[in-house]
């Protein structure tokens, strides 16, 4: 059994070309519904943009699993989150000086650890570095709250090499231990220069909302794009989100002729295989492999995606068996 295991990753890492091009595919159908993977990075979607403003999709389906990793806001390539804290609406009060506490994390520390900028108005209020789990960082403010109309985290030090990304993560600011401003319904982000294209508002309680809400911005009517969000679990999540599709198609009446399937890079492949499984046979179901930032990445990181997404798709063809059959 290992020499076989071995055999099968010698043979990947020797094809590994190959078998990421099968993987990573695109097969269109003449669709009308359009189902995207809800887990992907918010910029992938731009490459999705004219074929969803030619108007053949009659509906959008953003579909995809509810996370703990939105406790935090990913603040990446430099980017600046605003938070509008609607200070205007407390009592009246006299200037005092007050705590101000932001919550913050980052995936690893070292060279890897987070710069930012805090801002209250237009004014840098602190400088902090973040690293590792879940850290706070204080400061002292002297004032009235009534006269903040913004605060800002302005990350500085945005990086990517062959042995990680260094990318923000915020929680939440906290004023007089008693005020918790989450990040959550109460900020945007902006990506590059501020006041940019890349503004996104932050009213979202899961991934498949944030893309919903990215597809707005392509000027697509929004009684056309569904988010569908479900519970988080840790195995057969694609199967999971196709199951979900499923019960959604049946409940909402759609006259849905044939679908195509948006994924990202290797996972193409595997999420294709799912919805044809899981949904009806009578439906034309294509798939849309959209570009994967990390095909850059050095060859052994590709390959190790590559025998991991293999093994992955090998499983779901047994797993799937009895969906193929109609026995589910």
């Amino acid at each position: 059994m290992t020499a076989l295991v071995c055999l099968l990753l010698f043979l990947i890492w020797i094809f590994e070309s190959r078998i990421t091009a099968f993987l990573s595919e695109s097969d269109r159908v003449d669709a009308n519904l359009m189902i995207i993977d809800g887990w992907m990075r918010v910029t992938t979607v731009d490459s999705l943009k004219k074929e969803i403003q030619n108007d053949k999709y009659e509906q959008i389906a953003v579909a995809g699993i509810r996370s703990s990793d939105l406790d935090f806001c990913k603040v990446e390539m430099n980017g600046f989150l605003i938070f509008y804290p609607q200070f205007q609406n407390l009592p009246d009060q006299e200037i005092k000086e007050h705590s101000i506490e932001i919550v913050t994390k980052s995936k690893m520390g070292g060279i890897y650890k987070c710069h930012y900028y805090f801002h209250i108005n237009d004014s840098i209020a602190g400088e902090f570095y973040s690293e590792g789990f879940e850290n706070t960082a204080g400061l002292k403010w002297s004032g009235s709250l009534k006269d903040i109309d913004s605060m800002m985290v302005q990350f500085t030090n945005d990086m990517y090499d062959d042995f990680g990304d260094r990318d923000l993560f915020v929680k939440e600011i906290r004023v007089d231990s008693t005020i918790v401003i989450s990040y959550q319904h109460n900020s945007v982000i902006d990506f590059g220069r501020m006041g940019g294209p890349g503004r996104i508002v932050n009213d979202y309680d899961s991934y498949p909302q944030i893309i919903r809400n990215k597809i707005y911005t392509f000027c697509v009517d929004p009684e056309k794009v569904t988010a569908i969000a479900i519970d988080h679990t840790r195995i057969n999540r694609t199967l999971a989100t196709a199951l979900a599709i499923r019960e959604w198609i049946e409940e909402s009446g759609h006259g849905i002729k044939g679908i195509n399937v948006a994924s990202m890079g290797i996972h193409s492949k595997r999420t294709w295989l799912t919805y044809k499984s899981v949904l009806d046979k009578s439906l034309k179901i294509g798939y849309i492999s959209l570009p994967d930032y990390r095909d850059s990445d050095p060859k052994a990181r590709r390959v190790f995606r590559t025998i991991t997404e293999t093994i992955d798709y090998l499983y779901y063809c047994i797993i799937l068996i009895p969906f193929r059959l109609g026995l589910m």
